[in-house]
């Protein structure tokens, strides 16, 4: 729990997310990766949001996240979602012969609450996602 700026309360629920490149297609390095969780991080505070954790893959990202029980969760990853596809296809693009009609992000996306396991066993799974690959946890 914790204090807002009137000394109250505030509850904060976790969440893990995870979104896939449209038609699961691998474009997501590192470079791409630390970007997009750049612009995360960016937009972030106007929904009240903060980001715990973020690892990737080459098709998908796991993010896990704290936001306010009032949070407009589906508008923060509609707005994520359409401003990270601009600019990683702005900075980055070459991306852009990888694509299908040049959507980054694929439609859906799974959204957890952590309800049923604890904040520290999430991250821990998040941070192993991809090292069968060999990559690395990109820690927060």
């Amino acid at each position: 729990m914790q204090l807002d700026t009137n000394n109250h309360s505030v509850f904060m629920l976790h969440y893990h997310l995870i979104m896939c490149t449209k038609y699961r297609n691998n474009v997501i390095d590192d470079a791409i990766s630390n970007r997009l969780k750049e612009i995360f991080i960016k937009i972030a505070p106007s929904y009240n949001i903060t980001l715990e954790e973020w690892n990737h893959d080459v098709d998908h990202v796991h993010i896990l996240f704290r936001g306010q029980p009032n949070t407009e969760i589906s508008k923060f990853i509609n707005a994520y979602k359409s401003a990270s596809s601009r600019i990683i296809k702005k900075e980055f693009p070459k991306i852009r012969t990888s694509l299908w009609k040049e959507m980054f992000w694929s439609q859906s996306f799974c959204l957890l609450t952590t309800g049923g396991a604890t904040v520290d066993i999430i991250k821990q799974y998040i941070k192993t996602q991809g090292k069968k690959d060999g990559k690395q946890s990109n820690e927060v």
